[in-house]
């Protein structure tokens, strides 16, 4: 990868050093008076919960990538504590914020979405590990898409589907890489892109980090014809 055009840092590993250390400290304190005082035995075993909950958060935390995205000439990377996925400028048709109707009025999700010109170079590139922590997480965007067609018929269709081979402009994917190129298309179909960023990814709004990789898009592509 060449000379980085930007870098966006995860909100996620913010105080991931203090919860860690604060954890730490609150669990000791909470094992000293759960053995050394009978009578605040209550209050040592929640403070000494509470402190190990405090520490594994924080080591989550700490487990984040560094930096989020890092763009270049060709493209961005997308960091993610499982692994990490390449998508070309050439290859993005769409950079937006998804929305979805409620009532009257349109809401926000907390996520930017990338439609793609093909959803093959991500197969042929993710990880199972990246694959697999996407689809867990992305759990509630597909309920959100099927809930915003007020069918069940939508879901039942992609269950009955998610677990067979995908066959993509000729290429046949099996196992996690056509779970995720299922899922993919799912959420292309109901909510306009293929693939996700969630908002705890960045270090400012959404909005202006798609406005950074449109801009970012259309001057790398600008002597570039389109497919």
């Amino acid at each position: 990868m060449t000379s980085p055009l930007f870098t966006v840092k995860p909100r996620t590993k913010h105080n991931g050093l203090t919860l860690s250390l604060g954890g730490l400290l609150m669990s000791l304190l909470g094992l000293g008076i759960f053995l050394n005082s009978q009578s605040l035995f209550a209050l040592g075993l929640a403070s000494f919960c509470l402190g190990v909950l405090a520490m594994v958060l924080g080591w989550a935390k700490l487990a984040e990538p560094d930096e989020s995205l890092i763009g270049d000439e060709q493209g961005f990377i997308f960091k993610h504590r499982r692994g990490q996925l390449y998508v070309r400028w050439d290859n993005i048709q769409r950079i937006d914020i998804p929305r979805v109707s409620q009532g009257l009025e349109q809401l926000d999700l907390p996520f930017i979405g990338l439609r793609l010109y093909a959803i093959n170079p991500v197969l042929d590139s993710i990880s199972p590990r990246l694959a697999t922590g996407l689809l867990s997480e992305q759990r509630p965007l597909m309920m959100t898409a099927v809930a915003n067609e007020e069918s069940l018929q939508t879901l039942e269709a992609y269950l009955g589907t998610e677990f067979t081979p995908l066959i993509v402009n000729g290429e046949r994917y099996r196992g996690v890489l056509a779970m995720f190129g299922h899922r993919s298309e799912l959420l292309a179909k109901h909510l306009g892109y293929h693939l996700y960023i969630p908002a705890d990814a960045l270090d400012r709004e959404p909005m202006e980090v798609a406005r950074l990789l449109r801009q970012t898009r259309q001057a790398q592509l600008a002597d570039k014809p389109l497919e």
